[in-house]
């Protein structure tokens, strides 16, 4: 038997323990003749696993191993390559294969965990990284930190991690990786922001902190703003499959198609059948229309993503738009288990339980959200019609007459099923859970407590500094005492953590009501620029062109919506055919307007917008009749009262006008009161 001289030098020596975690190097020369390119082959994978690109060291270590196959060295350094690349089953078939090369064993407890992991089983991770050798605690102390937080034990999984930090004096990169994405999952948005910081000081080409650090952009500032994040990762290993999938998937949500099919067909080469990029394909299918192709391509997925919550998501609507409604509502009870506020997700339930016959069923799951003063007209249809089919006729008519309403009162955030004194019980057995403390001070502002809420939502905030949701529940209960300026500084505050929908609508809402229009516009603007499909910021904006008067930015805004939501929406051609009128294109407005009041002749929106639609071409007593139709719908609404007073102006029936106007003038945010008093006294003169 002949021994091999170390073979890689010092240098070589120090990369083995820095990225694979191992020492020395094997012992046994190669067998075959080619024992020197293997060794090439494994310093070439050796360094570029140091410089990020774990998928360029697969490749070469693959040829180490293709040259000496009874290297156990190669095979280690290979199975490591794979953990990094998220594949634990190839990473277990490869520790397997160097032990029985001869590899020592006892070395390599830490990988084993980390394959477990990967495998989904944190408890044999947890076990198996209790045996790592004292020259590998430190990665198997974050192996187990990994394992304690796929088991929810996140408090534990941050004091271990914590200690691998001391122990390194902070200069452990991955260390600090780790740690944000537990706090990620602690909700700790700005402490998560703080290590992928860290981890990135430490070393630029830290390919899983560059995607944490996307991820947590594309949050805190929006879907734009991300991009480059995942295109840095990718430049550093351009094959990498989770920094392909989080790109794919941003480029998907800001409407990038063309770029996200070329992302999900990479990930597709990285890895074959990736059930991920096989479901953003479903996506982009079921976008298209094409439900056939995107019921394909889920089956692909073989299952791997069963019980995920846009698998669920996606997987009834597609058997929602095939008539198969039982198994719709079976995929939308499992996401609402996962998601009891998802609101979407009780109103696409509330809608197939009906369409199945089920009433009370649909009753059940929409009743939280059609008793708000903020419900939409889909969900109080929705709650009106399941009314009618229990007989309860008189809670449908109340229902139904709310559903064509055109204006709600202010948004409201959505609260706790749970009854406050419930909350507070379960706080009590666990003070420390942040979930709870959410769920608690919900209950207090459901409960009309908003002084104790606010108490409890400051005191949260203090606490969690890093956490939007304690700084939203402090707006929240600042709204409800109507200050709206301490509540717009609350949600900046949370949005500088995380800007999405919900923040973005709460922010908007506290500094239009606080009088600040300028900037809650500017706050919609930076929305959309970074969200650009987001179709509530799109509505909101074509909403405020209207009212602002810039009638061409409106139809460009409108008219976008309409492309990509058809023309069954009554409230967007309403608000397309009042758009056309004020650019003078009274042709075009009448057509939108008269189709908005065929789908809906009850709205008063679509009522008034048709009526309007022919004022503005001089049909003034057809106009009259539909408005005054529209006010006897809905009387407290001041547009409608200034739509008609105009009418009645032009026709002379100067005391109903007068009327009108002044009770338009009566509502504090009605936003055409220069002009309505403008024409007041020209009534008066």
């Amino acid at each position: 038997m002949t021994f091999k001289p170390r073979i890689l030098g010092l240098a070589l020596a120090g990369l083995v323990l820095g990225a694979v975690g191992l020492v020395g190097v094997a012992r046994l020369a190669p067998a075959r003749a080619d024992a020197a390119t293997a060794r090439q082959q494994l310093a070439q994978s050796l360094t570029l696993f140091a410089q990020g690109n774990a998928t360029a060291a697969r490749s070469h270590a693959l040829k180490a191993v293709n040259q000496d196959q009874s290297w156990g060295l190669a095979h280690t350094v290979l199975a490591r390559t794979y953990l990094a690349l998220g594949e634990g089953q190839a990473a277990e078939g490869e520790l397997r294969r160097a032990r029985d090369s001869g590899f020592d064993m006892a070395r390599a407890h830490q990988l084993y965990a980390e394959a477990w992991l990967l495998q989904g089983d944190p408890q044999r991770a947890l076990t198996e990284a209790a045996q790592t050798t004292p020259r590998y605690r430190l990665y198997g102390l974050r192996i187990a930190a990994r394992a304690l937080a796929a088991q929810g034990k996140l408090p534990q999984a941050q004091r271990l991690l914590a200690t691998v930090l001391r122990a390194t004096d902070g200069r452990d990169g991955r260390a600090w990786t780790d740690l944000g994405r537990v706090r990620q999952q602690s909700s700790d948005l700005g402490g998560a922001i703080e290590a992928a910081d860290r981890a990135l000081a430490i070393d630029r080409g830290n390919v899983d902190a560059l995607v944490l650090r996307g991820e947590l952009v594309r949050g805190q500032y929006g879907l734009i703003a991300a991009l480059p994040w995942f295109e840095t990762a990718l430049k550093v290993d351009p094959w990498r499959h989770d920094a392909l999938i989080q790109y794919a998937a941003t480029l998907g949500d800001a409407g990038r198609y063309s770029a996200m099919l070329e992302m999900t067909r990479r990930a597709l080469a990285a890895r074959r059948g990736s059930p991920q990029a096989l479901y953003l394909q479903a996506v982009m299918a079921a976008r298209a229309g094409n439900d056939d192709l995107a019921r394909s391509l889920l089956q692909r997925t073989n299952g791997a993503l069963a019980g995920q919550p846009g698998l669920l998501l996606l997987g009834g609507m597609l058997d929602y738009r095939a008539g198969a409604y039982q198994q719709a509502i079976d995929q939308w009870r499992g996401l609402l288990s996962l998601q009891p506020m998802n609101l979407d997700a009780r109103r696409l339930l509330g809608a197939a339980l009906l369409k199945s016959g089920d009433a009370r069923g649909a009753l059940d799951t929409v009743r939280a959200i059609a008793v708000r003063g903020d419900a939409d007209s889909y969900v109080l249809g929705l709650a009106g019609r399941a009314f009618e089919q229990t007989d309860e006729r008189d809670w449908a008519a109340r229902l139904l007459d709310r559903a064509a309403i055109p204006a709600r009162d202010d948004t409201t955030p959505f609260g706790s099923d749970s009854p406050v004194a419930d909350a507070a019980g379960a706080l009590d057995r666990r003070p420390n859970d942040p979930l709870l403390a959410v769920a608690y001070i919900r209950g207090l502002i459901d409960d009309g407590r908003p002084g104790t809420a606010l108490a409890e939502a400051q005191q949260l905030a203090r606490q969690s500094p890093g956490a939007p949701q304690a700084h939203l529940l402090v707006g929240d209960s600042l709204m409800t005492m109507d200050r709206f300026d301490a509540a717009a500084a609350a949600y900046a505050r949370a949005a500088n953590l995380r800007f999405d929908e919900a923040t973005m609508l709460r922010a908007v809402e506290a500094l239009d009501r606080a009088g600040d229009r300028r900037k809650a516009a500017t706050t919609l603007a930076l929305f959309l620029s970074q969200n650009p499909q987001n179709i509530t910021a799109l509505r909101l904006t074509g909403h405020w062109q209207i009212a602002s008067g810039d009638w061409d930015a409106a139809i460009t805004t409108l008219e976008g919506l309409r492309a990509r939501l058809g023309n069954r929406d009554a409230a967007l051609l309403a608000e397309l055919g009042i758009a056309y009128a004020g650019a003078g294109d009274v042709d075009t407005a009448r057509l939108y307007a008269a189709a908005a009041y065929r789908l809906a002749p009850l709205n008063p929106a679509a009522t008034d917008a048709f009526g309007w639609a022919l004022f503005r071409a001089g049909e003034n007593k057809g106009a009259l009749e539909l408005m005054r139709k529209a006010v006897s719908i809905a009387p407290d609404h001041a547009g409608l009262r200034w739509h008609i007073a105009q009418v009645e102006a032009e026709l002379g029936l100067q005391d109903s006008a007068r009327a009108d106007i002044a009770l338009a003038l009566a509502d504090p945010r009605f936003a055409d009161a220069a002009a309505a008093r403008a024409l007041l006294a020209s009534l008066k003169g």
